[in-house]
């Protein structure tokens, strides 16, 4: 006898009505180029984040380590979502000293300086915005979107997203920009089924 499935998924689009630059670079800064190489240009529809708001998790939150790369004077990827009590590793890619640093509510902290090889890593234990910089270099930023549950993804490049194993119930969907802050939209789940929902994210221009 088959079992009975308890939860359902969410899946869609994730459209971006406004562009900055063809292609767009993964943050507010032109590509740097470092000896003969060039930062790439990342597609701007990976720098959204989807997740449920407050959907009250339950069980138990699994753990991941994650790495967010200095490389070309560039924090790669630009923007990472992680589960509460998540690692993430800083390894430097470049030349030269970098520094990961932020300020942030949810994490204060600050892993000094060091040399092409090398790599620190932090703990991320609250839930929150975290803004990551390099105190050599001003113009390398990053996101780190902490959360306390485990539904919540990057789309794709063709900006199709899916939250799956989510139970039944009313939620708020979000789709985070960081120029733009939250769009939010209501979807119902239903045990079995798939609610189909898009997001439409207005990216301002930065010029």
């Amino acid at each position: 006898m088959a079992q009975a499935v308890t939860t359902g998924t969410i899946a869609g689009h994730v459209k971006l009505t406004a562009r900055v630059r063809a292609p767009l670079p993964s943050n507010a800064y032109p590509a740097r180029t470092i000896g003969n190489h060039s930062a790439p240009a990342i597609p701007e529809i990976r720098n959204v984040i989807v997740y449920l708001k407050d959907p009250g998790f339950r069980g138990t939150l699994r753990t991941t380590k994650s790495e967010l790369r200095q490389e070309n004077e560039t924090f790669v990827p630009h923007v990472l979502a992680i589960t509460r009590g998540s690692t993430v590793e800083f390894p430097n890619a470049d030349p030269f000293f970098h520094n990961v640093f932020s300020l942030s509510s949810s994490a204060s902290f600050n892993l000094g300086r060091y040399p092409r090889g090398q790599t620190r890593g932090q703990p991320f234990t609250k839930p929150g915005l975290v803004k990551v910089f390099c105190d050599i270099h001003s113009h390398m930023s990053a996101s780190i979107l902490v959360l306390d549950h485990p539904y919540f993804t990057i789309p794709a490049v063709d900006g199709s997203y899916e939250l799956t194993n989510v139970p039944p119930g009313q939620y708020t969907l979000i789709g985070w920009h960081e120029r733009v802050g939250e769009r939010t939209v209501m979807v119902r789940v239903e045990a079995g089924r798939t609610a189909a929902v898009d997001l439409t994210v207005p990216v301002e221009d930065a010029r």
